[in-house]
């Protein structure tokens, strides 16, 4: 009996069917036919069996070997189709091979007119081959290219395919459709040729090339609303195309827009506002169906692609708080240049934090506005990959790509990625390919690099002219109604331009306006002013007793336990809580209180130094426990996310999350403070500027491990220089505390203030655990955040009267205790920014005798706090005792960093070899 014989009963469709889901899902596959389909060429080839001395020869039907080609030749549409589209306006596209012709497939034109069965797996049913392959191209090669075979979902794939058969990849719109959609795209041309013909060479990074944008987010915005019930939509964009954004989507007042134009003054003489293109705004449109939907366009800075982050950030804090962690009611939409996409590493850390429980919003789309070149440097030059948006495959997201004249598709694109987002909850990408019709800023001549490319889009139609020549043609509007359309926006356009010369000063609309309703703006005397954070004793103790047992029915190992009890017998017997402890109670104390606590970072759980031990684990189960979320009269409540390896994508989305929720104590601990470095951008553009240049309050928490232990030049400092050198007016808080109690007043008072600042702070590494650094319930429940803490030797005694802050204060005490020298005051500055003059002058007043004030610090002259001092500390004259001047941070040998080390303390007092 040959092992293929049931071939010939077999019909010839249901192998085609049974073929296909065995390319999409082959473990779903019943196995005697998978084992038969795993020869993959199994149909050119010749089988014989041979039994004693009688031998069978049977080959495979011809009709079926040619089912199979097609079978292959529809696969090689679905997963390279996207090559051979025609997505690109303005650029003979590049060849690849093998291409999609029949002959590559061991068909000819022979097998053209013959009947398949094969036609039914994409929706033209049996047919000629002849139209399944113009089936095929009007599906996969025309003006959308779609990227999702390497998919490893079975129904995310077979979703797609019945998307894409039920329609031919192409939208059967309503007239009434067509022209809201031309109506948009005519707003979008219309704006842009106005400024242009207005504003003459002033930088506003035109849209001009890729205005079906704005029809593409009017109609997403509208179908989240209508068929999804969306609420809200968060949007980050850089500033290609911001401007058109703002006004015809966001309804922006266009006489605001044109005023900013002329470069008049702001009208709030606190802040130092921004350029134009890169304001955000919060806003409300009301829907046909009188549905209110809130919609956010997040302030960005020109450092391409740092929006992202933020704005997925200040998205999850909304799902999390407004939506009880409904995801399907708010939308997250992230615009991308391509050059930037390709080129900015932080989107891939976005797009790995995608699906991570502590960073997920849902899926995102994102759209790119893809120019085809940078500043001035062609794609080839930019990328290694075929796609711009190849970033995508790191979390196997599809991508459509699509020709951005065609806005019937860019518009049926986005709609399609919408129902992908909204049912799968998965980011999805669009690569809107078009052009830049002028050069990087308007200001610039293209020709020079790109004279060829250039010379083709002068030539080239706009995308409103290409889409009203296809309505008319088709009969749905005349030349007049075109022409009217185009009129009356001018006109609405040339009104508001004349009405903005009377408008005397710009404005900075304030961003989520309502999230910051209960809090003020304050000004730097206000950062001086004492808040009373103290806590009762029996609630400090309510807390301790919760974190320091195992709940019962759970086991922990034995080391987690021991870690309990000694949390039980700092607080219940000996009266010495050390950091660690300090900070759970901080924790605890807020969210009695109604806070939520949000902290994330690497390795953040169980802290880099192990201190913190936030999360334990059940040693049979592995569940994850927070003892703090067990506390029986909390009001808050306590999340804490180990993070991926990222810096720059992390902080920024928890920078966003801040922004979004100023009730949610939100930390950002860096493993080791030097590792920071990876975000300066988000410290530079956000964290120290966004207040003065947007309006925009923050309280986000830094927390940046600091302290030369000997280790390495790599580690000891979290290079406070930078952060005090950010610092002005009231910008932030930069502090160093030197007592848990301290630190404990410090984060209680983040939350207490009616007004929110961006929080540095140096924690310690050998202090968690220093014999000396412990505090006394007392000090939790009477006293308040101290920015000064002074001496306790007598005054009259001291002639040098030294300053210094952090983990160094205990090296130098241990040598005073040591030399037992009594005219050495150690004043411990515990806010660095802004500095507590009036404490400070208070202290220095104090010691009659002091005949030498010194600045002391364990880091290089040229790093550490030295310059800081130097420009803000002018009560007194000040000496410094530190390293000389290094190009790295400490010494790899911990030999010679002791001697250094050792040779600073000896200044400080004095010795000589």
């Amino acid at each position: 009996m040959d092992k293929f014989s049931f071939l010939n009963a077999a019909h010839s469709g249901f192998i085609s069917q049974l073929y296909d889901q065995y390319l999409i899902n082959p473990d779903a596959t019943e196995p005697s036919w998978r084992s038969f389909f795993q020869g993959y060429d199994f149909a050119n080839e010749k089988y014989s069996l041979t039994e004693e001395d009688e031998t069978t020869s049977f080959e495979v039907p011809d009709s079926v070997r040619k089912e199979f080609k097609v079978l292959d030749l529809i696969n090689g549409y679905r997963t390279r189709g996207h090559l051979f589209t025609k997505t690109n306006p303005v650029r003979t596209r590049r060849q690849y091979t093998p291409t999609l012709d029949i002959e590559n497939f061991g068909l000819s034109e022979n097998d053209l007119d013959t009947v398949f069965d094969a036609g039914g797996i994409i929706g033209s049913g049996k047919n000629t081959l002849r139209n399944i392959i113009k089936h095929l191209q009007t599906i996969y090669c025309d003006s959308i290219g779609v990227e999702y075979m390497y998919i490893r979902n079975p129904e995310e794939i077979k979703w797609f395919q019945k998307k894409l058969n039920r329609n031919s990849n192409h939208p059967d719109y309503s007239v009434e459709s067509k022209k809201y959609i031309l109506k948009k795209l005519n707003q979008a041309v219309t704006f842009e040729s106005f400024l242009q013909t207005k504003y003459v060479g002033q930088k506003r990074f035109s849209l001009e090339g890729g205005e079906t944008l704005i029809p593409a987010i009017s109609s997403v915005i509208r179908n989240a609303a209508e068929l999804y019930d969306a609420d809200e939509f968060v949007l980050g964009m850089a500033h290609r195309g911001r401007l058109n954004t703002l006004t015809n989507i966001f309804r922006k007042p266009i006489r605001d827009v044109f005023s900013e134009f002329e470069g008049k003054d702001f009208e709030d003489l606190g802040i130092d506002g921004d350029v134009k293109y890169h304001l955000g705004l919060t806003t409300y449109k009301t829907l046909k169906n009188n549905k209110k939907l809130k919609m956010n366009l997040v302030p960005n800075p020109s450092h391409l692609e740092t929006v992202g982050p933020v704005a997925e950030g200040i998205a999850r804090a909304k799902i999390d708080k407004m939506y009880n962690g409904d995801n399907s009611k708010l939308l997250p939409i992230i615009v991308h240049g391509d050059a930037a996409i390709a080129g900015q590493g932080l989107v891939y850390e976005v797009t790995q934090m995608s699906k991570l429980k502590g960073y997920t919003t849902g899926g995102t789309i994102h759209i790119v506005i893809n120019n085809q070149i940078g500043f001035t440097t062609n794609y080839l030059d930019a990328r290694s990959s075929t796609y711009c948006t190849d970033v995508a495959k790191v979390t196997l997201s599809p991508v459509l790509h699509v020709n951005a004249d065609d806005v019937e598709a860019v518009v049926h694109a986005i709609e399609m990625a919408l129902d992908f987002r909204m049912k799968f909850k998965r980011d999805i990408f669009i690569d809107l390919c078009g052009y830049r019709k002028y050069g990087h800023n308007e200001g610039d001549e293209p020709r020079f690099t790109q004279p060829k490319l250039y010379k083709a889009i002068a030539k080239h139609s706009n995308p409103r002219d290409i889409y009203a020549q296809k309505l008319i043609e088709e009969g749905v509007i005349d030349a007049a109604y075109l022409n009217k359309t185009i009129t009356d926006f001018k006109n609405l356009l040339e009104e508001e331009y004349l009405l903005s010369k009377g408008v005397k000063t710009s404005k900075v609309s304030e961003f989520m306006q309502e999230t910051w309703s209960d809090f003020t703006r304050r000004k730097a005397d206000a950062m001086l002013i004492s808040e009373d954070t103290s806590y009762p004793k029996n609630k400090l103790e309510e807390i301790a007793k919760v974190v320091s047992t195992v709940p019962e029915g759970v086991k922990f190992l034995r080391k987690a336990e021991r870690i309990l009890r000694d949390r039980n017998k700092m607080v219940f017997e000996t009266n010495k809580i050390d950091w660690g402890m300090a900070e759970t109670l901080a924790y605890g104390s807020l969210m009695q209180e109604g806070f939520d606590v949000r902290i994330s970072g690497q390795d953040v759980e169980r802290g880099t130094f192990s201190h913190r031990h936030a999360i334990l684990r059940d040693e049979i189960s592995e569940e994850r426990i927070n003892l703090l979320n067990t506390l029986p009269s909390t009001k808050g409540q306590m999340d804490i996310y180990n993070s991926l390896l990222s810096e720059y994508g992390v902080l920024g989305f928890d920078y966003g999350y801040a922004m979004a929720n100023p009730n949610t104590l939100t930390i950002w601990e860096a493993q080791f403070g030097d590792f920071s470095n990876g975000a300066q951008i988000i410290f530079d553009q956000y964290l120290s500027a966004a207040e003065s240049k947007w309006k925009l309050q923050n309280g986000i928490v830094i927390l940046l491990p600091h302290g030369y232990e000997g280790q390495g030049s790599e580690h000891s400092s979290a290079r406070m220089e930078r952060y005090l050198q950010l610092c002005a007016l009231e910008n932030m808080i930069v502090a160093d505390c030197t007592t848990p109690a301290n630190f404990f007043h410090l984060l209680r008072r983040q939350m207490k203030r009616d007004y929110r600042k961006p929080l540095i702070v140096f924690t310690p590494k050998s202090l968690l655990r220093h014999p000396l650094v412990v505090s006394s319930l007392n000090d939790f429940e009477n006293k308040k955040f101290e920015e000064v803490i002074d001496d306790t030797i007598s005054p009259e005694n001291v002639k040098k009267l030294v300053f210094c802050t952090g983990k160094f204060y205990y090296d130098l005490l241990a040598e005073r205790t040591l030399l037992e020298r009594n005219d050495v005051a150690l004043v411990r500055i515990e806010q660095l920014f802004p500095l507590h003059l009036e404490k400070l002058q208070q202290v220095i007043d104090k010691y009659p005798n002091v005949e030498k004030y010194v600045w002391a610090q364990e880091e290089p002259e040229n790093m550490g706090a030295w310059s800081y001092m130097l420009q803000r500390f002018r009560l007194v004259y000040l000496e410094v005792a530190s390293q000389p001047f290094y190009s790295v941070p400490a010494a790899g040998s911990s030999a010679r960093f002791k001697r250094r080390h050792q040779r600073i303390i000896d200044n400080v007092f004095e010795k000589t070899n």
